[in-house]
């Protein structure tokens, strides 16, 4: 089965697993890294955003993200776009999305989406 999720779907569920997961793949010996003058700028777009709006808006106006591995030897630092957020959310195991979708998710749903979307797989857990 194929899952097709539109640009604003992808987008939503990828903010939400932000939100709900950040901290949770950061314990798989990751941090998030990401342009501080993108940051910047991307804050000064919005009104009074909270942390992952500025990391959606940075995506929004064509950065990147990346994964840093910082225990490992940089072999699962990942990048992503935009464009990965719209093509990789549908990616999630059905179970997991389907979760996101019904608003019955947690931290494993979010970081289920988070490490489709960085890693196309699920690599840690």
């Amino acid at each position: 089965m194929k899952i097709i999720l539109t640009p604003e779907e992808s987008e939503t569920y990828f903010y939400n697993a932000l939100c709900n997961g950040l901290g949770y793949v950061c314990g798989y010996g990751l941090d998030l890294d990401y342009s501080k003058q993108e940051y910047i700028q991307a804050k000064e777009k919005l009104e009074a955003p909270c942390f992952e709006d500025v990391l959606m808006q940075i995506l929004k106006d064509g950065g990147t993200l990346t994964m840093i591995d910082v225990e490992g030897e940089d072999e699962m630092t990942r990048d992503i776009t935009i464009k990965d957020v719209h093509e990789r959310v549908q990616n999630t195991p059905l179970h997991h999305l389907t979760d996101m979708i019904e608003e019955n998710d947690d931290a494993i749903t979010a970081d289920v989406i988070l490490q489709t979307v960085f890693y196309n797989e699920i690599v840690f857990g």
